[in-house]
Parts: C-alpha cells; structure tokens; sequence
C-alpha cells in the first residue's frame, strides 16, 4: 500500500512539473525605440548578486531587477569590474532615477569586509522603486532618457516573479 501511495505522489508530482514551463531568466523590452535583452533578477541572491565579477554588459543587453514591493532603494559598484548606467522605476515603470556609475577601485588585500564596503558609492532610488534596469555604460545618454520617462513593461506579469 505505502508503495502505490509513493509510486501515485511521483507520478502526480512529476506531472506538475511537466507541465508547468521552465523559468524565464531573460526578457525582451524596448527602452526609446531600442531592444535589450534583460537577464531577470527577481530573487535575494540573484538581486544581490547582479553584475557582480563581470568585466562586459553587452550593448543590447543587461539586466531588470524586479523587487516585491516599492521603496527606497540604493545600488553600489561592489565587485563591478565594469560601468554601468543604471535606471530606477517606480510600479508604473516611470523613471524615478538615473546613474552612470563608474567602477570603483577593487577591495585591496589589507582592506576589511567593512572598510571596502564603506567607502562605496550608493546609488539612490530618489523615491519609491519597484523595478531597477542596468544597462551597458553610455546607454542613458544615447537613449536620452530622463525623470519621468516611461519605460512601457509587462507589469503584472513582472511583479508576479519577484520573491
């Protein structure tokens, strides 16, 4: 009996598994009549993570950080080991904040944790942020974009990722 029950939670687990489809990791979005294909960052570790030991963004390429809720947010250069512009949005994708944030000189050896950490640049939300894009050096520039500008994006779906 127990058997069968085992066999029967695998086959019915299985199923659920199968039909639902794998996790999108990238996006396709158009920013001022451009495409980029944006990695998704809609978890703690991966948020945290971000562009982190990267030495390249690609010029149509980048990354959309999707938060769980709107707030004050700030971004910082830690282990970036290439610039990056960087927009911040609110939940209806109006942008609240911009940077070109330049790499910051890497952790030395005889430096802590704390010391490192404390002498980097934060990049501020301005406002509540839902939604952070960063994208390949000189792009805010190209694009001319400003405050306010929206940046049309699938937005129930999007919010329905982030954890």
């Amino acid at each position: 009996m127990a058997t069968r029950i085992t066999i029967l939670c695998c086959i019915l687990l299985c199923g659920l598994g199968c039909s639902s489809p794998p996790p999108t990791t990238s996006i396709s979005i158009d920013i001022a009549g451009e495409t980029f294909n944006l990695e998704l960052m809609i978890n703690q570790e991966t948020r945290t993570k971000g562009m982190m030991h990267r030495t390249s963004i690609s010029p149509s390429g980048g990354m959309l950080f999707i938060f769980p809720d709107s707030k004050n947010r700030s971004f910082w250069m830690k282990n970036c080991f290439v610039d990056i512009d960087l927009i911040f949005l609110d939940s209806r994708g109006l942008i609240t904040s911009l940077y070109e944030m330049t790499m910051e000189p890497p952790q030395e050896q005889v430096e802590s944790i704390w010391a490192y950490e404390g002498r980097l640049n934060h990049y501020w939300s301005k406002g509540p942020a839902r939604f952070a894009i960063e994208l390949a050096p000189g792009s805010i520039h190209r694009l001319h974009l400003e405050i306010n500008d929206k940046i049309i994006l699938d937005l129930p779906y999007l919010k329905s990722l982030a954890r």
